[in-house]
Order: structure tokens, then C-alpha cells, then sequence
């Protein structure tokens, strides 16, 4: 891990218990985030990308999700090892999250002023009327008149609850945005239209960024670096530049053969056959070779470890092993 690094996940494992069964939602993952930088986590849903961001907030439901393993340093702090007291410090703080539902995000019964009034009382020594102050800045910030402190979530549209939810993450100016897919549920005139605003606020408040997504056009717009997730793990690490001009894992491939072309390239799309294996009964091997063209013998029996590929690029893959040691 480099130096400039400020956020640091060590070889995390986290799992669920549901009806006397163990999901493995996160398996050995790491990965590193520079100060000012975004990183793109994407995948497929249920490939573990939400549970690494709440394991980093420490948000994990207490009773079915349990840290088996890993170190994260935030700031050269292991979040895993401080008492909840001192979490709640830097949650809110000094990092946030933008939630992927603004519905069940925002509380129905509560002017949305307030709602992100909350976190400034609770984090900075202000009166309510300061606090009610740096709210209606936020939402002007976030293209909100301030005025409507005293709306409540219904009155707005889908787009302008994303805007709140952004606006609450951001009260604070936390060095750290946890963003969880947050133009899912919009169209894609006002998706754009918050992207920007997203840059626009993190370039303005220096603020470093974890992107969850799926969707890789996404990626291109805002991230500099990408962690490509499958069944709990990374997959494929690098640059936005080592990851688009060379994917290499034959996953990170299938994603991108699954986009359309507007170049008019290809006629059909060519969707990843199958589904992502039982977090409950992972393979013994590979956990994508069910699923992989070029899946051997090997493969079925042997786990690959990440594979350096030039520069920042890894590859969890033995065929890019057997190269390298070749």
C-alpha cells in the first residue's frame, strides 16, 4: 500500500449467520484509497460491495454480521479496534454515506432540515440556529432553495431526496464519502445531473470518495481507480486507465461485453451466462469458474491469489499467474 494512502482495507472477511447458515459476503479484500481520490467498487448485486462500505462505518446489523478477520486504518487508525464512542466521532464526521434508497433513507415524519441539522448539532458546537443555518446552506449547495428546511421528504421528487440524502452526507465535510449506488432509482437526465454535482461538491470540500456501482459508465465519469468485486472478493484492481484499455479477469471482460455499443460494434450484447455461486458453499477453487470461458482443471481446484499485472493493475486469475511465471 502506498504511503499517501489515508484509507486502507486489509484482508477483510465478513460474514452473515441466517437460519443457521454462514454467508461469506467478504472475502480477504483489500484495497487502498489516496486523499482526493475516487475509487470505483463494482460488481454484480450481492457481490459484497454494500457490506464493505458498512463494515468501514461499522453499520453492520450487530447480531447476523460478524468481522472475522482484517484491519481497516483510516487515517492510520484501525476502525475495527476503537470503541464504539470513538466511532461515532468519525461517523457522520470525518466519513459519511449516501445511501442507495433516499425513500428509507430519509425518516417520512421529519422535516428534511432537520434531518440534516442532526448531524451538525451533534458533531460541531452550534446553537440550533447555526445549525439551521448551515442546513439551508447545504441544501442550496445541493440546488435546494433553503427555504424548504421545513418540507418533508414527500414533498419532494425522487431526484431531489438524492439531493437531501447528498446534503446530510455532506453536512459535516467528512474527508470521506461512502457513495452507494446513489442514482439507482433516478432517470438519466437528473443521474447526470447529479454525478456532476457530486464532483462538483467533492473537488470543492476536498473530500475523497468510494463509489459503489455496477454501472461502468459511472466509473468512467468519476473514478480514478477501480476495485472490481465477484462473490465477496476483488477480482481485478487498477487505474480507470489499466482497467478499461486492458481488463483482464474474465469477468471484468464479461462486464464489459454486457454494455451496449452506441459505435454500432456488435450486434448482441454477450451477457456473463449464470449466476454468481452460493455465498453459503463457495467452490473450492476459483469462485468465477462456473461461469469462465477459460475455466480448467486447475482452476476448479486451485484459489488465485491477485496477480500483479504492470503498474497499480492486479488480477486474481491463475491463467495471469501461470504467465507471470512463466
Amino acid at each position: 500500500m502506498a504511503e499517501t494512502s489515508f484509507l486502507e482495507v486489509k484482508n477483510l472477511v465478513v460474514e452473515y449467520t441466517s437460519d443457521k447458515q454462514v454467508i461469506h459476503a467478504v472475502n480477504n479484500a483489500s484495497f487502498s484509497l489516496k486523499r482526493g481520490e475516487t475509487l470505483g467498487l463494482v460488481g454484480e448485486t450481492g457481490a459484497g460491495k454494500t457490506t464493505i462500505a458498512k463494515t468501514i462505518l461499522r453499520i453492520l446489523p450487530d447480531k447476523a454480521a460478524k468481522i472475522k478477520a482484517g484491519e481497516i486504518f483510516f487515517e492510520g487508525e484501525d476502525l475495527l479496534s476503537i470503541s464504539e464512542e470513538k466511532m461515532r466521532t468519525i461517523r457522520g464526521n470525518e466519513s459519511a454515506m449516501i445511501f442507495q434508497d433516499p425513500m428509507t433513507a430519509l425518516n417520512p415524519t421529519m422535516k428534511v432540515g432537520v434531518q440534516i441539522s442532526e448531524a451538525i448539532l451533534l458533531h460541531n458546537n452550534c446553537s440550533k440556529q447555526e445549525g439551521k443555518k448551515r442546513a439551508e446552506e447545504m441544501l442550496e449547495k445541493v440546488g435546494i432553495p433553503g427555504q424548504r428546511f421545513n418540507d418533508y421528504p414527500h414533498q419532494f421528487s425522487g431526484g431531489m431526496k438524492q439531493r437531501v440524502v447528498i446534503a446530510m452526507a455532506l453536512a459535516c465535510n467528512p474527508v470521506l464519502l461512502l457513495s452507494d449506488e446513489p442514482t439507482t432509482a433516478l432517470d438519466v437526465t437528473i443521474q447526470a445531473q447529479v454525478l456532476d454535482m457530486m464532483k462538483d461538491l467533492k473537488t470543492e470540500m476536498e473530500t475523497s470518495m468510494i463509489m459503489i456501482t455496477h454501472d461502468l459508465g459511472i466509473v468512467a465519469e468519476v473514478c480514478d481507480t477501480v476495485a472490481v468485486c465477484y462473490a465477496g472478493e476483488i477480482v481485478e484492481y487498477g487505474s480507470v486507465v489499466e482497467i478499461f484499455d486492458q481488463p483482464m479477469h474474465p469477468y471484468t471482460i464479461g462486464l464489459f461485453g454486457s454494455l451496449p455499443d452506441m459505435n454500432g460494434g456488435r450486434a448482441r450484447l454477450t451477457p456473463i451466462k449464470g449466476m454468481m455461486p452460493d455465498p453459503t458453499n463457495l467452490p473450492k477453487g476459483c469462485f468465477f469458474q462456473d461461469r469462465c470461458p477459460y475455466a480448467s482443471d486447475e482452476c476448479r481446484k486451485k484459489h488465485p491469489d491477485l496477480n500483479n499485472a504492470g503498474g497499480t493493475h492486479t488480477v486474481r486469475c491463475i491463467r495471469k499467474g501461470d504467465e507471470q511465471n512463466a
